[in-house]
């Protein structure tokens, strides 16, 4: 698959849809615009009807656009239908067929272009040995698994070597585990074909073990980008915060500064914070603290209340109330350390660092 990697770049695109409900135009995706590299594996990800799947059907082509223009590889692509551009899609529904066995599946592409057929052979063998399914050409696809089939729908995408491989929700049919071991395969896969790679999922835990990058859109817009440590460690705002990951927020006052270092009030004590951005004294702040990032102590931090303590293998689950907010904790390999109880009181404890301000 020598071939040049092509990016995508979205220059200020729209698409307006209308409520079946009150007949009123509405924003699905407004005003987007997007650079992604080639060869990167790029992740939309956001809630149900953030735009995250018009947008990724726009760069297919199975939507126009009402405003923008979308380039691959630098060549305008609006005019383009989806079987000229140089595009692959793997959906969610795998759309295999089903009178056909996994070799004349993945072959199909390629005896559309009307290549020879041993080139079609020797790709198709090579793919499937990609894919890891060698010796599974003459099964039935209903005679498949569904991490299989997913297989053979990826192979039939990437076996016409586009320059651009699309997945809408590939993996939301198939259980929990075999999703993880299906993530790290198109992950694998990916990287050694070296293909630019844009997928769409509303599974934070899938965009965080696949991406290059992250692009959380919220309600048609790009709410963030980002490479998943800077979402997740540095989010722009309480929806990014919470969307990532489970997020605690806390209100406070910057009562001083001394270096990189704000002290706040937070419920009528005092905190130390990493000022993650500029603050001035007097201002009133939101302070994004992760579950993991604090621990419960018997002396130091914010007094609290212990509502809820459970048992969960790995981890201690803590939900405890620090004045009038509720803040959850987990703590981790809970074996050897003190466990609160549910009505205990005690203090919630992190580190300046472990702290980011909005």
């Amino acid at each position: 698959m020598e071939k040049v990697k092509k990016g995508v770049r979205l220059e200020n695109i729209s698409k307006i849809y209308q409520d079946p409900k009150t007949g009123k135009d509405f924003y699905a995706v407004h005003d987007v615009s997007l650079d992604i590299a080639p060869g990167s594996f790029v992740t939309l990800l956001g809630p149900s009807g953030c735009g995250k799947t018009t947008t990724l059907r726009m760069i297919a082509g199975f939507e126009s656009p009402d405003a923008g223009e979308i380039y691959l590889g630098g060549e305008p692509i609006n005019e383009l239908t989806p079987n000229k551009r140089d595009t692959a899609m793997v959906f969610q529904s795998y759309a295999l067929l089903p009178h056909y066995n996994v070799f004349d599946n993945v072959a199909y592409g390629l005896k559309l272009r009307h290549l020879p057929k041993e080139e079609i052979r020797e790709k198709v063998m090579r793919i499937l040995d990609l894919v890891e399914l060698t010796g599974m050409e003459g099964r039935m696809t209903n005679q498949l698994s569904g991490g299989q089939q997913q297989r053979v729908a990826l192979a039939r995408a990437l076996v016409v070597e586009p320059g651009v491989l699309l997945f809408d929700e590939p993996l939301s049919n198939l259980d929990a585990k075999l999703r993880v071991s299906m993530r790290a395969e198109i992950r694998r896969i990916q990287q050694e074909v070296g293909i630019t790679a844009i997928y769409v999922t509303h599974d934070q835990s899938e965009a965080m073990a696949l991406s290059d990058q992250i692009i959380i859109m919220n309600k048609g817009v790009v709410a963030q980008i980002g490479t998943p440590q800077e979402i997740y460690f540095h989010p722009v705002s309480e929806f990014v915060a919470d969307f990532i990951g489970e997020a605690n927020f806390l209100r406070g006052k910057v009562l001083a500064l001394e270096g990189n270092t704000a002290t706040l009030a937070i419920e009528g004590e005092t905190a130390h914070v990493e000022a993650t951005r500029p603050v001035s004294i007097g201002e009133e702040v939101t302070v994004v603290l992760r579950p993991e990032s604090a621990t419960l102590t018997e002396d130091r931090g914010l007094p609290c209340k212990v509502e809820v303590s459970c048992f969960m293998g790995s981890y201690q689950n803590y939900h405890v109330r620090v004045g009038e907010t509720l803040v959850k904790l987990t703590e981790y390999n809970p074996k050897n350390k003190r466990i609160f109880a549910q009505g205990e009181n005690c203090f919630v404890h992190f580190d300046a660092n472990a702290t980011h301000i909005l």
